[in-house]
């Protein structure tokens, strides 16, 4: 099952570069720890206690999973999962 994967800047330094990576699991949760075996330490920068970090947006096919299953949203072979850390800030 091969589901690709859309990395963000501050998130490559973990994939090489890479924009996006392949991966698989039937589960988001699994899918971010067939990453972690091959870009070690990507999992703790979007899971945190089981759960999404708060500041962490990812979305399946466009759909933002957090209206879905949240970490245990079903995937399928062809999805692709975008990471979108949340950005915040600006001027007074």
């Amino acid at each position: 099952m091969a589901i690709e994967v859309r990395i963000p800047t501050i998130l490559r330094t973990y994939t090489d570069g890479q924009k996006a990576v392949e991966g698989s699991g039937t589960t988001l949760a699994e899918l971010f720890a067939d990453l972690e075996t091959r870009h070690a330490g990507i999992q703790e920068r979007l899971v945190d206690g089981g759960e999404l970090r708060r500041f962490v947006n990812v979305y399946l096919n466009d759909e933002d999973v957090r209206f879905l299953d949240g970490i245990s949203t079903k995937l399928s072979d062809g999805d692709n999962v975008t990471i979108l850390p949340a950005v915040a800030g600006g001027m007074r």
